[in-house]
């Protein structure tokens, strides 16, 4: 099957968006980033239908593409798949999807669009229609937002049907008989004598032939799992100790890594002096990794206390050291040369407020730690010139590309394994610690190891959700509010985000950043007057992100070694690594 709107094996399409996407950007240049990245790791008589089933002689494997970090989206979008494939769900094993475009979030796009959801109007609209082009173009493989149902409801719904039908098609060319005439139940096609045959007796056929058309979905009538509810697919292995987080793994002569940053939130080190932590016993190197320095030992323990031995010399931050200084400078902001957006104008709200009884507030929202139940940590083994990783993360396109960036080797050197999230909150959205494992991994070829934030690491440098200031008016009457004016100030969520190396694309730093009051501005209240205005603090003002600087590091004996760092270009000077 070649025709626009039919399921290819090598270009799978998984929204129905895509036919409208590719009249505006071009079918082919669209379609070709949604090859089936389960394909080319598939043995002799595996078969992968769609992005999301893989069936092999010994059972079914349901991909989920978003991470579980014990929210239950693994069990959500696994059942979304068994309603239309026709499995039930104890028959089933659930892997986390690899980086790839095929797994794309159309929801954080449109998540991130400039409209209120309460905005039906024709530009709004058409926006959303488009969501999952930049998307797919931009590798958005994002868990995020409260976005992954609403992404995967139709699209995980219609790769299971698709499978389905596929696995009908097989076994209708097998016993000779039109595949209009065969039913599907718990796994397997069953022919109209009430022959069965399982799914995983099919899968050669089923590797074999085209995709079938995607059918129509099941309505609500006919659900068997899905509004209904399910025991979580993941309780059994986290009440007994089995299932596997990135600070489980375990690697044949694995050391242990754990790190140490400025004190100062973005802050920079001149050198340190680590003499007294290697005549530790236990203790093998400490490493400098661009942001830090991290310690590594026999065992995690012993690679903590190794760094209580280095003796640092911290670079004093040229921000302020207290937080009402950084108060004092996020207030600054209210001022029109630093107004971000104004994403919400209704009404006439100054007319509004000229004379009336004026309720007025200031309310501060501190640096806030995100405080993973897990601490921060990421495994990492660089072996003939190729990076593995093993990280409970939100972003495994981003994961790739900044442990590649790190490293100093192609991406497609680079292979990312997504193990389960010990909680995140956005904090495992960010990337310093597969970066800082990419680095540690890139200065220990051959060697495993696993790199841990001890948590008062973690707690005490961030990254932070940032500060912010918020000022209210508001004139009520009559126990209703007739006009709100809401104005905060903040440093960039985003900008923070891509200073870091978190965002999947660059983000230009003259565009608004409309998360800054998003929760303020979109909202469903019918208040005749209602504005909401965003000022962004400068983050050089505040410390919220921070640059590698070029700095001389001393290991008690032989030469001093200096890395120089080229943080705009993301690059790194001669020892190859980089931010």
């Amino acid at each position: 099957m070649s025709r626009l709107g039919s399921y290819t094996r090598r270009g799978f399409l998984v929204a129905s968006v895509a036919v409208v996407g590719g009249v505006v950007f071009g079918v082919r240049a669209y379609n070709a980033r949604l090859e089936n990245p389960l394909t080319p790791g598939l043995a002799p008589g595996e078969a992968a239908l769609t992005p999301y089933v893989k069936i092999t002689g010994d059972g079914i494997t349901l991909i989920t593409p978003r991470a579980e970090m014990g929210q239950g989206i693994h069990t959500t979008l696994a059942s979304l798949v068994a309603e239309e494939l026709d499995v039930e769900l104890d028959q089933i094993r659930i892997e986390h999807g690899p980086p790839s475009s095929a797994y794309y979030n159309g929801g954080v796009v449109e998540e991130g669009y400039p409209f209120p959801t309460t905005d039906d109007g024709a530009i709004a609209e058409f926006a959303r229609a488009q969501r999952d082009i930049p998307a797919v173009l931009l590798s958005y493989q994002i868990t995020g937002g409260s976005t992954s149902t609403h992404d995967a409801y139709v699209k995980m719904r219609r790769a299971g049907a698709v499978a389905r039908e596929t696995l009908k098609a097989a076994a209708a060319g097998r016993a000779g008989i039109p595949a209009a005439r065969l039913t599907t139940e718990a796994g397997a096609v069953v022919l109209p004598d009430g022959t069965r045959i399982a799914y995983t007796d099919l899968a050669v056929e089923a590797a074999a032939i085209d995709l079938a058309d995607a059918p129509a979905l099941r309505p609500r009538s006919a659900w068997r799992i899905l509004g209904k509810s399910q025991d979580r697919l993941d309780v059994v292995d986290k009440s007994t100790g089995r299932a596997v987080y990135a600070s489980d793994i375990r690697l044949p002569g694995m050391r242990f890594g754990a790190l140490r940053r400025s004190p100062y939130l973005g802050g920079t080190l001149r050198g340190f002096d680590a003499s007294a932590a290697l005549a530790m016993p236990g203790v093998d190197t400490v490493l400098d990794v661009g942001s830090g320095v991290v310690a590594v030992a026999a065992d995690t323990w012993m690679a903590m206390r190794a760094l209580d031995a280095v003796t640092f010399d911290w670079t004093p931050p040229t921000y302020p050291a207290d937080t009402e200084g950084h108060f004092d400078t996020i207030g600054a902001a209210f001022r029109p040369e630093q107004q971000d957006s104004r994403q919400r104008d209704d009404g006439d709200v100054e007319a509004a407020l000229e004379g009336a009884e004026v309720i007025e507030g200031e309310y501060r929202a501190p640096y806030l730690a995100h405080a993973t139940m897990e601490p921060m940590s990421a495994a990492a083994l660089m072996q003939d010139g190729r990076l593995r990783i093993w990280a409970g993360t939100q972003g495994p396109t981003v994961a790739r590309r900044e442990a590649a960036l790190a490293a100093g080797i192609e991406e497609d050197a680079v292979t990312i394994t997504t193990t389960l999230l010990g909680g995140a909150f956005g904090r495992r959205g960010e990337m310093d610690f597969v970066q800082i494992a990419a680095r540690l991994a890139a200065q220990m070829p051959g060697t495993p190891v696993l790199l841990t934030y001890p948590r008062e690491e973690d707690t005490s440098r961030g990254p932070y959700r940032p500060a912010a200031i918020g000022r209210f008016r508001a004139v009520v009457r009559d126990g209703v509010p007739v006009a709100v004016d809401i104005a905060t100030a903040s440093p960039s969520i985003m900008a923070g985000i891509d200073a870091r190396g978190g965002a999947p694309a660059p983000i230009p730093g003259f565009l608004p950043d409309f998360t800054l009051n998003q929760a303020l501005w979109d909202q469903p209240y019918g208040i005749a007057n209602y504005r909401v205005t965003g000022y962004r603090t400068a983050l050089n003002q505040t410390g919220f992100t921070g640059e590698p600087k070029a700095r001389k590091v001393s290991y008690g004996k032989g030469k001093p070694w200096e890395p120089f760092f080229d943080r705009g270009a993301r690059t790194c000077g001669a020892h190859g690594l980089g931010e």
